[in-house]
C-alpha cells in the first residue's frame, strides 16, 4: 500500500490555493519526499504529516519550483536537532544545483544536516523489501528528469477452507506455512506451502511523473499501473504553448492513460490560468477516472 499527500500541486507560478510541486509518498513505514518546491516545509506542518522519520527525497529535476525548498527544510531539521542522514536522489545536473544551492548558503561541501547525493541512472533505486523503486528518464527542456516507479509485491495469502480440511490448527503451523515453511499435522501427515496457498494478489504499482514534454518512450514504464500522478499544466486549446514550454495538456496525459491500462490518472502541476473545473473535464473526455489534485489531497494505492 501506497499513501500520498499532495504537499503542493501548482505550476510555476503558485496562488494562495497552491503551493510549489512536493509530494509525500508514505509505504511500510517510510517516508518518501518527491520534489521539494519553495514551502515545502510549511506543507508538511499544515498537511499534519510533520517532519517525523523523513530522510529520503526524490526529485524529478533542478527547475527551481522542485528544489527551492531543500534549503528552507534543512534549516528546520537543523533547529530540530534531527540527526538523521537525508538522502537525495537525482540527476547528476539536479544534484549539482542543489549542491551549489547549499553550497551559496553555508559553504562549498556543506549543510546544515548530514546529505548524501546518489545519481540516479535508469533503474532500480530503493529495495525495502515491502516495496521497490525504479526509476526512468523523461523529457523536460534542458533538464536531466526522471520520473519513479513504487511496486509491492504480490503476496499469497492462507486459504482458511484449505487449511481446515486439511486439519491445519490455528497458530504457529499456520504462520510457518505462510511464511513458505511446510509443517507436520496430527497424525504425521507433511503439509507443503503450496497446499494451502492461494494464487498471487495484491500487487500495487504507483507511477510518478513530473514536468515532462513528452510521454514518447514511457509507456513501458507506466503499463497497467495502477495509479499514474503527472503534470497536466495545459489545456488542449494551448498545446503550441505547451510544446513551447515542455508541458504537456491535459487531453494528452489522459490519452497516455487510456493506452496503456492505468487505473486511476492524477493530474497535477497544474496552472492558475484554468478553472480546476475546465482540467478535468478535458481529462476525463478521454479517460473517465481521471481526477485533478489539490493541496493536501490524500490518497491510498
Amino acid at each position: 500500500m501506497f499513501a500520498l499527500t499532495f504537499l503542493g500541486t501548482s505550476a510555476s507560478v503558485p496562488s494562495a490555493e497552491r503551493s510549489h510541486p512536493a509530494l509525500l509518498v508514505e509505504a511500510a513505514g517510510k517516508r518518501i519526499l518527491i520534489d521539494c518546491g519553495e514551502g515545502t516545509q510549511r506543507q508538511l506542518l499544515r498537511s499534519g504529516a510533520g517532519f517525523r522519520r523523513l530522510d529520503r527525497i526524490l526529485l524529478t529535476h533542478g527547475h527551481f519550483d522542485h528544489v527551492l525548498g531543500i534549503p528552507g527544510l534543512f534549516s528546520t531539521l537543523r533547529l530540530r536537532q534531527n540527526a538523521d542522514v537525508m538522502t537525495i536522489h537525482a540527476g547528476p545536473g539536479t544534484l549539482d544545483i542543489v549542491a551549489r544551492m547549499l553550497a551559496g548558503l553555508w559553504g562549498a561541501g556543506r549543510a546544515p544536516i548530514p546529505v548524501e547525493f546518489v545519481p540516479l541512472t535508469e533503474g532500480p533505486v530503493i529495495d525495502a523489501g515491502e516495496y521497490t523503486v525504479d526509476c526512468f528518464p523523461v523529457r523536460h527542456r534542458d533538464t536531466d528528469s526522471f520520473g519513479f516507479s513504487f511496486q509491492s509485491p504480490a503476496r499469497r495469502h492462507l486459504q482458511p477452507d484449505r487449511l481446515a480440511m486439511l486439519g491445519v490448527p490455528d497458530g504457529p503451523m499456520r504462520r510457518e506455512l505462510a511464511e513458505g515453511r511446510p509443517v507436520v499435522v496430527e497424525g504425521g501427515r507433511a503439509i507443503d506451502p503450496e497446499d494451502v496457498l492461494g494464487p498471487p494478489s495484491g500487487s500495487k504499482k504507483l507511477v510518478v511523473i513530473g514536468d515532462t514534454e513528452t510521454t514518447e518512450g514511457l509507456s513501458k514504464y507506466i503499463a497497467d499501473a495502477d495509479v499514474l500522478v503527472i503534470e497536466a499544466t495545459f489545456l488542449d486549446r494551448d498545446a503550441s504553448t505547451a510544446r513551447d514550454y515542455g508541458h504537456l495538456t491535459a487531453a494528452e496525459a489522459a490519452s497516455f492513460a487510456a493506452a496503456n491500462n492505468v487505473g486511476q490518472l492524477v493530474l497535477t502541476h497544474l496552472s492558475g490560468r484554468y478553472r480546476d473545473e475546465e482540467i478535468l473535464a478535458e481529462a476525463a473526455r478521454v479517460f473517465p477516472n481521471s481526477r485533478i489534485t489539490a493541496d493536501f489531497d490524500h490518497i491510498v494505492v
